[in-house]
């Protein structure tokens, strides 16, 4: 179990790796949502392997909360997306690294080394 998590959180950087490059831009604050983000000790290996400020919300279920505040606006309960904004996002929890950036570094070259066994066959 504890290596299908830290996969997550692999998977999760190297996603991040792929948008930097494509964007030239880089990650402050990740902003997590869904059942897995319950999860304290994922949350700040998440944070760990990132090297990146992690932060969890009241409302873990943000997508359903969304899809409903846009039928309220819908149905004329809110008079305009600014009327939304009240009911948004608010950080429960804030996960910071604990690991040493060369200690995530080497973690995260262990991933690479593994999926790179992987597609070759070794």
């Amino acid at each position: 179990m504890r290596a299908a998590l830290e996969s997550v959180c692999y998977q999760t950087r190297d996603l991040l790796s792929a948008m930097r490059q494509d964007t030239d831009l880089s990650l402050s604050v990740l902003r997590v949502d869904g059942g897995m983000v319950h999860n304290d000790w994922l949350m700040q290996f998440l944070a760990d392997i990132l090297q990146t400020t992690v932060e969890r919300p009241h409302m873990q279920e943000t997508t359903a909360l969304g899809a409903a505040l846009l039928a309220g606006l819908g149905a004329g309960w809110f008079k305009d997306l600014h009327d939304i904004a009240a009911h948004c996002w608010q950080q429960e929890r804030l996960f910071t690294p604990r690991l040493t950036s060369a200690k995530a570094s080497q973690l995260y070259q262990g991933w690479q080394a593994a999926v790179a066994r992987v597609r070759t066959g070794a």
